[in-house]
């Protein structure tokens, strides 16, 4: 037992302790057992880490928050993470205190491809982001903006089709550099806006014993910091998904952005190390010092037996050493004391909608489909009015959402055109979907990525009617309704939905609630509310 984890349960036993350490264990041969005392509870009863007595509890950000990218602006934390092949996307979060964060803005409006593991940084006041996409070419782009809410510049290429992962670092002489996955920088141009000259190769990763149960050794996401007169590299290497104990932080230090460059001596920094641990797959750390000056370790893992809810963000407190490494200390499944100072904003977005106004609200994204899809959907008279198209959820990009919670509802109102299949689901990918359509001759079934069936119609439903969707740890059942004044009827198949996610189908993406119209027509949905569940 480490003096941090003694010093953490000494915390958690002091008398006034406002909660109790979960009665779950870690202990070596003992199986892992889900959390036993709830996250406080924020809107709509979603996880908050906050666990408003000076304690914090991961994740601080729920659901599929992958590749977390950083930024320390004066008081201000800035960050955003992958989205992949959602649109909008690139969603940027603020924080006083790196527990608390609400949504600032989508950064990216345009489909460019699939967007991986972004890099967020300033220099010279202006804001930029380095985003690598999978698209025909692969590349990585740059997009600025002299204010984080925007707006966001066009993305423009910078012809890099081999790399992923980029960190923007500014060198000892001001020169601007793009750090890339497997060891590799390449120069920028004074404006950041372009390349200067060749790729060059200035590492080579640390690598793990050939015995470890690991993916791939896949070096990639590197994060740089200057600190005590060291340059410190990070990178994630042992692939991102795969076994529990695949996924990994390593580090090095240079007197020079130039090398040579020396392997920590304790690599790896952060890794899991059983599948009894809570969160698995650790990997892709960024150090940043906290509001008093002590220092994090943002990263991400995905929750054990949840890969569904896709790698989610968590934090971790980090210490330098007398000897000038810095180390991160981790405690599965057990509260952490807050960073010190700082100030709590309110947390999180909510997931109901009543569609007011005239616009999408952040957290709603196609889920897939690429260019001309944000055109289908409008808001207006306290509907989303979505327009139809292809034949079913495969090739009719659907709406949805990120959520976080293991267990967890959905409801809302639905009226459709004659023309038009309707459906609320968990959606995975095109080819990875569960959950029921409508249309006007009776119910479908959509199970295992296909439109597999019709299903019986309860009485008195016909283009309008209420569909509720429950997901309790991976056990999704449907519901419909006329309306308020009738019960619910339970839709007739039950579906175990804990194989929908990257391991199964890749893409790297997290299952979420979304709604689809498929057909010729138009369909128009009302009053959406979520709301977690214990």
């Amino acid at each position: 037992m480490t003096l941090q984890r003694r010093e953490l349960l000494a915390l958690l036993a002091a008398p006034g302790a406002a909660l109790a350490a979960p009665d779950c264990s870690d202990a070596p041969g003992q199986p892992y057992l889900p959390p036993c005392k709830p996250w406080t509870k924020g809107l709509e009863g979603q996880r908050k880490a906050d666990m408003g007595d000076g304690r914090f509890m991961n994740p601080v950000l729920a659901g599929d928050r992958p590749d977390p990218s950083v930024l320390k602006d004066g008081d201000d934390y800035y960050l955003t993470h992958s989205s992949f092949e959602a649109l909008p996307g690139l969603l940027i979060w603020h924080s006083r205190d790196l527990v608390n964060w609400r949504p600032v803005a989508n950064a990216l409006l345009e489909p460019v491809g699939s967007v991986w593991a972004p890099d967020l940084c300033k220099h010279m006041g202006r804001y930029y982001l380095y985003l690598p996409i999978k698209a025909q070419p692969n590349d990585i782009l740059v997009t600025w903006a002299d204010r984080i809410e925007g707006p966001w510049s066009k993305p423009q290429p910078l012809g890099l089709s081999r790399h992923i992962d980029p960190t923007h670092v500014v060198g000892e002489d001001g020169q601007r550099w793009l750090f890339l996955s497997g060891g590799d920088r390449i120069r920028l141009s004074a404006d950041g806006l372009k390349t200067v000259g060749a790729v060059e190769h200035v590492y080579d990763p640390w690598r793990y014993p050939d015995d470890w149960d690991v993916e791939s050794f896949s070096p990639e996401g590197p994060k740089m910091l200057f600190h005590g007169g060291w340059w410190h590299m990070l990178l994630a290497v042992g692939g991102t998904a795969g076994p529990p104990t695949g996924h990994m932080v390593i580090a090095a230090r240079s007197r020079s952005l130039d090398g040579p460059w020396e392997q920590a001596p304790h690599n790896p920094l952060m890794r899991t190390r059983s599948p009894r641990e809570r969160w698995w797959s650790r990997g892709h750390g960024s150090l940043v010092q906290g509001p008093k000056g002590d220092w994090w370790m943002l990263y991400h893992g995905y929750e054990n037996s949840f890969h569904t809810l896709g790698r989610q963000m968590l934090l971790a407190p980090a210490r330098f050493s007398a000897d000038g490494w810095f180390h991160v200390d981790v405690d599965d499944g057990v509260p952490l004391p807050k960073p010190q100072g700082g100030r709590a904003l309110p947390h999180g977005l909510p997931l109901s909608d009543d569609f007011a106004g005239s616009a999408l609200k952040t957290h709603w994204q196609f889920l897939s489909g690429g260019a001309g899809q944000l055109a289908r959907a409008r808001v207006a008279d306290g509907k989303l009015h979505l327009r139809a198209v292809g034949k079913d959820p495969g090739d009719s990009p659907p709406l949805g959402f990120i959520q976080g919670d293991p267990a967890f509802e959905v409801e809302l109102d639905v009226d459709f055109d004659e023309g038009v299949q309707i459906g609320l689901m968990m959606f995975y990918s095109p080819k990875l979907y569960a959950g029921m359509g409508a249309n006007a001759k009776g119910f479908r079934l959509l199970r295992y990525g296909q439109d597999l069936r019709g299903a019986p119609r309860p009485a008195g439903i016909a283009r309008r009617l209420q569909l509720k969707l429950k997901c309790v740890r991976h056990v999704l059942t449907l519901y419909s309704r006329r309306d308020a004044t009738q019960p619910w009827t339970k839709f007739t198949v039950q579906m175990d939905v804990s194989g929908y996610h990257h391991n199964v189908g890749g893409g790297f993406a997290s299952l979420r609630p979304a709604i689809y119209a498929a057909g010729s027509g138009e369909a128009r949905f009302a009053n959406l509310r979520y709301r977690a569940l214990d």
